[in-house]
């Protein structure tokens, strides 16, 4: 049997249903998006970062299956999800016959995907938690009229673009937005996103590589 992939597992309709009830679960208590196009935006770019910075070919292929199954224990519960979704995870992929070594990569990623516990031990680990933190962008608000009064939402909706950049030349990986500060201010930015910043910097340090951020073209990290 052919290796599972992330073009594969993108389509399986197990886990496509549960991303869609999990996310239509979290948006009824208020949080951003995180179904289809978080999963897939993030597995696509965990694989990248895997690709660019030269690693094995295997290891990009799991941390995009990864980055697309990261979320799914929030069908649990959004306490503890990411060891909710390691656990449903290994169900998953065993059923459609992954190796156990691979299953156990594609676990340890999920499971220290969470800033709150995040502890990237593995090229795997690593990227999902650098694409994870990456995606903020104002497609994940759902209701544009909570913003003044949501600072999550407010942030996430100045935001207009979102890209992780991989410099393997210069080992950098740097995270570029483009915020509309009439909406939200950098400062707001750091306000609610700093731990997500500082277990991105420890997934880039592992990685070997050197983790910045820039912010409407100035660099602040």
């Amino acid at each position: 049997m052919a290796a599972l992939t992330f073009n594969k597992i993108s389509k399986n309709q197990d886990i496509l249903a549960m991303l869609k009830e999990l996310d239509v679960q979290l948006g009824l208590v208020g949080y951003t998006e995180h179904g289809v196009r978080h999963a897939k935006w993030v597995g696509r770019t965990a694989q990248k970062v895997l690709k660019q910075l030269g690693k094995d070919k295997r290891e990009s292929d799991l941390a995009g299956i990864a980055g697309f199954m990261h979320d799914i224990g929030n069908l649990v519960n959004r306490e503890d999800h990411a060891q909710a979704g390691a656990i449903l995870a290994h169900g998953l992929l065993k059923d459609l016959d992954m190796p156990l070594q691979e299953i156990m990569q594609v676990m340890s990623a999920i499971g220290n995907h969470d800033e709150e516990h995040a502890h990237p031990a593995t090229n795997v680990s690593a990227a999902l938690i650098l694409a994870d933190k990456a995606d903020v962008h104002k497609s994940r608000v759902r209701n544009p009229s909570t913003v003044k009064f949501d600072i999550h939402d407010r942030v996430n909706y100045a935001a207009q673009k979102s890209v992780l950049l991989v410099v393997p030349e210069k080992n950098i990986i740097r995270l570029n937005l483009t915020i509309n500060t009439k909406i939200s201010s950098v400062m707001e930015y750091f306000e609610i996103f700093l731990s997500r910043m500082v277990v991105s910097r420890r997934a880039a340090d592992f990685l070997g590589c050197h983790y910045e951020l820039a912010v409407n073209g100035n660099r602040l990290l």
